[in-house]
């Protein structure tokens, strides 16, 4: 395998963590108003996801499912995660806030560093990390308290964050945007026109693809919801390599594709260039 470049891009990763979705699943948190999910469909959307990120390249740790947690399979929210550092946020449903106990050991074995959020309550789906700030959205699930705690975390590893507002009626800063590139960002035409992320390129997707705009980039592929062409052509036109993904089951629960992993650049592993 061939060494990566001394200093990663912010989507250069070599690890990833998951875990398995329970049958609780289906009973997640959700403002989806239409028919119940299937679990069998959720599992299948789930396997296809792991399998993407280890097509990337990356050792992707699979964890059993938690039962007990219906929305456990999002690890991203109670975690951020860096290359030798993790912090375990708060996520602010309070059925969610007994994950961070469940992921803390997995984190400890995997960095060297493990710092814990102590006031208010952020969700990791709020956290966008770009190549000289971390943008932290306010939210349902990340309050003023919250994120002023993430800042004074972020501040003692020397990284530059910035709180924002997240547009009315979004779930999380990460369902309206994805950073495709070291300069480009994937957003929704409402967080576009906010002015809030101006300093970036930014794609603006047609307003029936918004749920696209919850893209991951992965070394040098980005990974979007399937069934989104316009926004495929979008990319692909950008000159990115597009990865289409199911998972328009597990959108029921309100879930993208971000949430579904924790990704990281281990410094002790290589990738292929």
């Amino acid at each position: 395998m061939g060494a990566m470049a001394s200093h990663p891009r912010v989507f250069d990763f070599s690890s990833a963590i998951v875990r398995r979705p329970g049958r609780s699943v289906v009973h997640g948190l959700t403002s989806h108003s239409g028919p119940a999910p299937v679990f069998e469909r959720i599992e299948a959307e789930h396997d296809a996801y792991i399998s993407a990120l280890r097509s990337a390249h990356l050792d992707v740790t699979v964890l059993p499912p938690l039962e007990r947690f219906p929305d456990s399979v999002f690890v991203e929210d109670p975690a951020l995660v860096f290359p030798q550092v993790a912090i375990l946020l708060r996520p602010g449903a309070p059925t969610r806030r007994a994950e961070i106990e469940e992921i803390a050991p997995e984190l400890s074995k995997r960095f060297s560093s493990v710092l814990r959020l102590t006031e208010g309550f952020a969700d990791g789906g709020d956290i966008l990390v770009t190549p000289d700030c971390v943008f932290i959205g306010l939210s349902a699930r990340t309050d003023v308290a919250g994120a002023a705690d993430l800042q004074r975390l972020l501040d003692s590893l020397g990284l530059v964050s910035r709180v924002v507002n997240v547009p009315a009626g979004t779930l999380h800063l990460k369902s309206d945007c994805s950073l495709v590139d070291e300069q480009t960002l994937l957003a929704t035409e409402a967080l576009a026109g906010s002015g809030l992320l101006a300093r970036f390129r930014l794609l603006v997707p047609p307003a029936a693809e918004n749920h696209a705009c919850n893209a991951i980039r992965v070394n040098d592929t980005v990974f979007m919801r399937a069934g989104c062409p316009r926004t495929a052509e979008i990319l692909q036109k950008h000159g990115l390599d597009v990865v289409p993904l199911a998972a328009s089951e597990i959108a029921k629960v309100d879930a993208g594709l971000s949430c579904m992993s924790l990704r990281w650049f281990d410094p002790r592993r290589s990738v292929p260039l």
